[in-house]
């Protein structure tokens, strides 16, 4: 099978498959115990190879001493790839705060035995609530308005 891009189609797919693999193994280390997701590094080198056929240098560099292609710091510092980023992190920062706080005073008002004779409904409406509370706070706020209480830590969730 033979696929067929222009230049431009293949910039955007060496940013798409940048992105979505820093997205899976940039958070991972490689250590033992942290590896990478080899398939989508793979898929990553194969579809960099090309770049050269394509006059793409400028985004994708050979180390030879590796015998592999890295994003080129032209890549890397490309406003739309950056904000792409930045986009996203901030959008799984917020959403998760909230996620993360919500379900937290979700198991406190309620507690684990009353939630589990709840229906999947009423536990996904009452979780939501809580949610839609840190939602709207740091929408109007931001995190202004976040503190560490001093004492007494509650008993861990």
């Amino acid at each position: 099978m033979k696929i067929n891009f222009t230049t431009e189609q293949y910039e955007n797919l060496i940013k798409i498959v940048y992105l979505g693999n820093w997205m899976i193994n940039a958070i991972r280390s490689g250590n033992p115990g942290d590896e990478q997701i080899e398939k989508y590094n793979e898929i990553e080198q194969y579809i960099f190879s090309f770049a050269k056929d394509f006059g793409l240098e400028k985004y994708i560099e050979l180390d030879e001493k590796f015998n592999k292609y890295f994003p080129s710091q032209e890549l890397e510092a490309d406003k739309e790839i950056e904000q792409y980023m930045e986009d996203y992190n901030n959008q799984i920062f917020w959403d998760e705060l909230a996620d993360r706080l919500g379900w937290r005073d979700f198991i406190r008002k309620y507690g684990e035995e009353k939630i589990s004779l709840m229906s999947q409904k009423e536990r996904f409406l009452k979780r939501e609530e809580m949610v839609i509370k840190y939602e709207e706070e740091f929408e109007k706020y931001g995190i202004e308005r976040l503190e560490i209480k001093e004492g007494e830590v509650p008993q861990k969730i």
